[in-house]
């Protein structure tokens, strides 16, 4: 981690449960319980400035209930979301909780269901602007432009950052691609100004030739104005490509985080493994490799002690039993006792796939 001055995001105890039982009248009548799932359940984790912490896991992990949270979309349970220190849904200031807000924006997953069908492109992206009242100033200027002009020619400056064309404000959505209306999503998160940005799945509703132009406009972007991100992702090629460091979630839960290249070179938690070599060996190597088995537990009705246990290799009697505290960056018992990843690692079923190609 970067020096605590340039901390941006900070998560502390984060968690999401959600009811899930039956009308009162009917737990009344057939006497069942109340039930509950935890889709986030106690993260914790921080991200620097200039930093870009990708999330991965299967579906059903909890990631994108997770991104809802970080971007106040949706209230946690528990827990703390803290932007330099400011917690936008417990401060009492409505100043401070506007200026959070600005500098946070997101970007969904879907391009066709993100955007306003009813709206021309320059009006979507000029939304923020009005919101936050980051046109009135250009009227006051030195410039004196009206201050409509001005959010307009904001608009079409933005359009041009993301690789479209300014006369692009006058279309409506249906008249993209689906990569060029990803791109509408990105000038219309940068319209804010923000510093942070959380990206859910940015990339997954594309074809894989238009991906690749995605990502590296994020980056371009990461560098150019200095931005942080929070990425949502399943695809492990992405994630490597885009994040400074990854973290690993199952079940509501983080199991592994670790920096980007340090995690494909010696994966702790047997999760990570099993999702590394689920990735196709396009060099062919031959080396021996686990796929990922079984589902995603129930998560109403998680196992007891470790929930990767009923799909782990290695499992030991511990790990039905305890849950395995996240030390060292890791939930893993074996991993915290390295005379015991030694013989996991020199165990026939698991042998020589530490190592992603």
């Amino acid at each position: 981690m970067t020096a605590s001055a340039s901390l941006l995001v900070e998560v502390k105890e984060l968690r999401r449960v959600f009811e899930v039982s039956k009308p009162l009248i009917s737990r009344l009548i057939d006497g069942s319980p109340r039930r509950f799932l935890k889709a986030v359940d106690g993260l914790d984790f921080m991200i620097s400035r200039g930093e870009t912490l990708g999330i991965v896991g299967e579906s059903g992990s909890g990631k994108s209930t997770l991104a809802r949270m970080v971007v106040g979309l949706l209230a946690p349970s528990r827990g703390q979301v803290l932007i330099e220190g400011i917690d936008m849904a417990a401060t009492d200031d409505p100043a401070a909780r506007r200026d959070v807000r600005r500098r946070m924006q997101m970007i969904f997953q879907d391009p066709y269901a993100s955007l306003n069908p009813r709206w021309r492109v320059g009006d979507i992206i000029a939304e923020p602007i009005h919101a936050f009242g980051l046109g009135a100033g250009a009227a006051n200027g030195a410039s004196k432009i009206p201050a409509k002009d001005a959010i307009k020619a904001r608009a079409g400056e933005l359009l041009r950052l993301v690789g479209l064309d300014p006369a692009d404000a006058r279309k409506y959505p249906h008249e993209f691609s689906g990569g060029q209306r990803q791109r509408v999503a990105i000038a219309r998160a940068l319209a804010s100004n923000p510093d942070f940005i959380v990206c859910d799945e940015p990339t997954s509703a594309l074809d894989v030739s238009i991906q690749a132009q995605i990502l590296n406009l994020m980056r371009d972007l990461q560098e150019k104005l200095g931005l942080t991100y929070l990425l949502i992702t399943h695809n492990l090629a992405v994630v490597r490509h885009m994040a400074t460091r990854i973290g690993v979630m199952y079940l509501g839960r983080l199991v592994e985080v670790a920096p980007t290249e340090e995690l494909f070179a010696k994966p702790r938690h047997p999760y990570t493994r099993m999702l590394l070599d689920a990735v196709p060996d396009l060099a062919m190597s031959g080396r021996a490799r686990t796929p990922v088995g079984g589902e995603v537990p129930n998560p109403i009705d998680p196992p007891p002690g470790c929930p990767f246990h009923p799909r782990c290799p290695k499992a030991v009697a511990r790990c039905r039993s305890e849950v395995p505290a996240f030390v060292d960056d890791v939930a893993c018992h074996l991993a915290h006792d390295e005379r015991a990843w030694l013989a996991r690692d020199a165990a026939p079923a698991g042998a020589d796939h530490a190592r992603h190609a």
